[in-house]
Formats: C-alpha cells, structure tokens, sequence
C-alpha cells in the first residue's frame, strides 16, 4: 500500500470514528436511500466573470439564468434596483460594484478560499436528506446559491426553499473582518469566529428551521428559551453529526462549561426571577448573540438560555416519546413543554 493509499484510509477512519462521536447516543434514522439532488451555483462568479465591454447584454444573460435569485440579489440585497440607491441605474451600479477594487479583492479572497464547493455539496446533500426525511411535505429545491454582497447579508431563503449563501461571510475567523469597519459590531470577535466553513451548512440550515416555526409565541424569557430550544432541536435532527459547538456557534469550551453549569445557569434565573420576565433588555443577552451572559462567569457564553431551552426540550420529548417533530413544532405553550418535560438540571 502507497504512502497515499494509507494517509486516505487513515483519514476515512478518522472521520468516521469523529462521526460516530457526534452522533453517540442519538437516534439517528438511516436516510441512504432519500434522494436529495444538490445544485451548487456560483452567482459570484458568473456576475464578476462578465465582460465589462459589453456589460449591459452580460447582466440580462445573468438575470435570465438566475431569474427569481437576481430579483432578490439585486433588489434586497445590493439594492441596485432602487433609484435612492443607485441614481446611475442598475446597470452602472452593478458594473461600478463588480469592477471597484475593494470588491475585486474581495472577490479574489473568496476565489482563494472556495477555489470548488464538491464538499460543500456533499455536506448539503446529507443535510438535505435529514431535512426530507422529517419533513416530507416541505419544499426543498436542492439549489445552492452563493454570492458576495460586501458583508451585508449572510444568507436567506428564496423560492421553494433555496438557499443564497454569502461566502464573504466564511472567510475563516483569521480574516481582518474588523479592518473593514472597527465599529460593526457585527465584526466582534465572538461573531467572526464562526465566520468559516464549518458554519455554512449550520447556519443555512437553521434558516429552514426558523422559517418552519415562525416566530416565538410569547415575550417572557421562558417562550423565547423554548422557541431557541425547538430551534436547536430541530437543527440537531437536520445535523446530527456536527459537533454542538457548530450548531450553537459556541467555541468547545464554552460547550463544556454549559454541560459543567446547567444547574447553576438554572438556579441564576430562578434567583434573579428572569424566567418570567417580559421585561427585554433585561435577558436579552441571554438569547441573542452576546459575549457573555451578564451576572455569570467569564466562562459563560452569551445566549445561555437557547442552551437551557434545548436542554429542556430535549427532556419533553424524553418524556413524551410519541410526539413528533411537527407536534413539537405547533405546540405554542412554553410553559406546558415546561410543566411536561419535568425537567432536573443535570448536577
């Protein structure tokens, strides 16, 4: 056996030992046989890849093969569509955008970085046949789509449920994200972290997610915290071999300190009588992105309630066996999925 030969199965075995402790004590159902077609597109490239000579006759191409994306892109997105914007018209706006140095710079980091999407593919194709097998009856188009839009959008939904991806926001946390504009605060570091491959299919999954179960039914702490507990829940059946960490872009050790704490991330709501509070400022950090959770250790991450909340809707569905995702998905009473999970923080 070749020196290449022993490094590919020494990598296969490596990933499937890394796989099977992701998925340690899940059911995890067997989905070889769905058939979940993915299609990649490269919107980014094709748009900066146009002849700027004859400009205007590329763009109508570009838009006719990408009808509904382009609609989106140009109109939602870069926003050159709307006259208080771009005052030039669509097709100088465009053209100025895809030939500015700052974006053809931009535009060459994500040529370096995602050079091809075969893995990108394959991590979707996976994913998509979880997100076929708990739900049969919602679209899904298989269509990837990336693009740039200078750090403005990361991701949405469009159509029957294709997905846009902003690879400018997946550069990898080394990326002098915070160069570009110190006073984003959407450059902190905490957020940029998770600014890398590994996130992609998370973070496009979980806007099916969200887009299945609407927005939260209540304004106490505890109906946001279950509605980020489904949300977890719900990502975890859709990805049950990616490490929590990815799923709750939490680093690993602050995974490990909320498996460490759970009762004292419990007992502090309780003492600071958060659990039924209406009152946002006061626990919003506790389920937005933060980088910490005010009152708790250094150790603590931001957005600890979603991580209670999934803890306790895993002890609901623990509990009551025979409901199923989509009765988890319609059931608006946080307080009974409280009340029926008989939860105990783990000690």
């Amino acid at each position: 056996m070749d020196t290449k030969t022993q490094l590919f199965f020494l990598l296969a075995l490596l990933l499937s030992i890394y796989a099977c402790e992701c998925g340690k004590g899940k059911d995890i159902p067997d989905v070889s046989e769905i058939s979940a077609p993915v299609e990649i597109k490269r919107f980014e490239r094709d748009l900066f890849s146009l002849d700027t000579v004859n400009f205007e006759q590329g763009l109508q191409q570009l838009e006719t093969e990408y009808p509904e994306f382009s609609q989106l892109y140009f109109g939602q997105v870069l926003g050159s569509l709307d006259t208080t914007i771009a005052p030039e018209g669509h097709v100088k706006y465009v053209k100025g955008f895809v030939t500015h140095p700052s974006l053809l710079k931009l535009y060459d980091t994500c040529m370096v970085v995602f050079p091809n999407t075969d893995w990108l593919a394959r991590d979707f194709g996976q994913a998509f046949k979880f997100f076929k097998y708990y739900f049969p009856d919602q679209p899904l188009s298989g269509r990837v789509v990336t693009y740039i839009s200078e750090f403005t959008v990361g991701g949405f939904l469009y159509g029957d449920n294709s997905i846009g991806v902003g690879l400018d926001f997946y550069l990898g946390e080394s990326y002098p994200y915070q160069q570009y504009n110190p006073m984003n605060p959407n450059f902190s570091q905490y957020l940029t972290r998770t600014f890398n491959k590994d996130h992609i299919v998370s973070k496009s999954m979980d806007l099916l997610v969200k887009d299945i179960l609407g927005n939260p039914n209540g304004n106490r702490l505890i109906d946001h915290m279950i509605y980020h507990g489904k949300e977890l829940y719900l990502l975890d059946k859709l990805l049950p071999f990616a490490p929590d960490s990815v799923k709750l872009e939490f680093s690993q050790k602050q995974v490990a300190w909320c498996n460490d704490n759970e009762a004292n991330i419990w007992a502090y709501f309780l003492s600071e009588n958060l659990i039924y509070s209406t009152d946002w400022n006061n626990f919003r950090k506790y389920v937005e992105f933060s980088p910490n959770s005010p009152g708790m250790p250094d150790g603590a991450p931001g957005r600890t309630a979603n991580w209670l909340g999934w803890q306790i809707v895993k002890a609901f569905m623990k509990k009551n066996p025979n409901t199923s995702l989509q009765d988890l998905i319609h059931l608006d009473n946080a307080q009974l999925i409280m009340d029926k999970s008989r939860y105990k923080p783990a000690r």
